[in-house]
């Protein structure tokens, strides 16, 4: 009896750490990745955050778009991932004991014209990343063209505080929001001008946000809370003579 009861805890013991195994133990879960944009990563700039020329926004070649099931419609815009090739599943094609962190940038869309399994990576559910070339080839061989994939969620590090680009018209502003660090993605924008009072924002498209207020001639100020729950103030980072199209930070950062 004593032998059947230790057999049962042992067997109990196994399942559970099969199923923390499963679910990414350590925060790792396991995807697949593939490369796109060429070896200079001219073909990654735009994208469906809305960033633009990566270069100059900061996030250089180190990027990724992300499978509709990670991109979350926008919302793992400028989240930062660490990932490194699975040499257990791949040792063909894998470059070994090496990992890369990328910022999530744009959206690779689901072909539903070729099966999850051949072509069709980025179809839902499945969780992958196409990644710059520069930035994939640092953890796996070119010729292999995809590879599978250990990544986690981590803190993302910026030079510099939060950019506001502040586009639009006079009673519609669209601001797109870069450069956030820590957490890397928002929940939830306020803004506020000199006359104004605090005034909720909603998501447009990607790391874009719109308001319609009249805010012409007034200092302008943000109120941000990232996915992580830090609400941080930016106060009067547009002086009252801003114009369309500039972009202001006054050094504020999330960490």
């Amino acid at each position: 009896m004593a032998c059947r009861v230790c057999l049962f805890h042992l067997v109990v013991v196994v399942a559970a750490c099969l199923a923390a195994t499963a679910a990414g133990a350590d925060g790792w879960n396991r995807a697949y990745a593939t490369f796109y944009g060429g070896s200079n990563a001219a073909g990654t700039m735009g994208g469906a955050c809305g960033y633009g020329n990566l270069y100059s926004t900061g996030y250089g070649t180190n990027t990724a778009a992300l499978s509709s099931t990670l991109f979350n419609d926008g919302r793992a815009c400028g989240e930062c991932y660490q990932i490194m090739c699975d040499y257990q599943s791949n040792n063909r094609w894998c470059v070994r004991g090496t990992s890369v962190t990328v910022t999530a940038t744009n959206l690779c869309p689901p072909d539903y014209s070729k099966p999850n399994n051949n072509g069709g990576w980025c179809n839902p559910p499945r969780q992958h990343f196409d990644m710059a070339q520069p930035a994939w080839e640092k953890i796996g061989i070119y010729r292999g063209g995809i590879v599978p994939v250990m990544f986690k969620r981590v803190s993302c590090s910026r030079n510099g505080g939060v950019r506001f680009t502040i586009n639009g018209n006079n009673y519609f502003e669209l601001v797109l929001i870069t450069n956030v660090g820590g957490p890397g993605s928002i929940r939830s924008v306020q803004i506020k001008g000199t006359r104004t009072g605090w005034v909720t924002m909603s998501r447009n498209w990607g790391a874009n946000w719109q308001a319609n207020n009249y805010l012409n001639g007034q200092e302008i100020s943000f109120r941000v809370t990232a996915t992580n729950g830090q609400t941080l103030e930016f106060w009067s980072v547009a002086p009252n003579y801003w114009r369309f199209g500039q972009t202001f930070t006054n050094g504020v950062q999330f960490y």
